[in-house]
């Protein structure tokens, strides 16, 4: 349990080697949104409970201190194995757009 809690904590989704021993790998490697494969364009990271939020039914996460409207199509739907809310940002010519979100539980 401790090894996921680590791997969990500064898990990047774009696959260096580091995280090859972690159970949760194949699983993360098949994570998608509407939008496609979670960690095919973008690193994954955790997000702490203060940076998102559920509004309404819709989600937004603050990263680099902005709130970001996380797109519908963006949600992933199926349980959380990780446990910890995560997003995949992209950073673009017009800002930063959300590949996947990851919601967790509020705690």
């Amino acid at each position: 349990m401790l090894l996921i809690a680590a791997a969990i904590g500064t898990a990047t989704a774009r696959d260096d080697g580091r995280y090859s021993g972690s159970p949760l790998k194949p699983w993360f490697d098949t994570l998608k949104s509407g939008r496609g494969l979670c960690c095919s364009d973008a690193d994954g990271f955790a997000v702490l409970d203060p940076d998102w939020e559920s509004i309404d039914g819709h989600y937004r996460v603050r990263l680099e201190g902005v709130w970001i409207v996380v797109p519908e199509d963006a949600v992933i739907t199926e349980p959380n194995r990780a446990g910890r809310t995560m997003v995949w940002p992209i950073k673009g010519s017009l800002g930063t757009s959300i590949r996947c979100f990851l919601p967790g539980s509020m705690s």
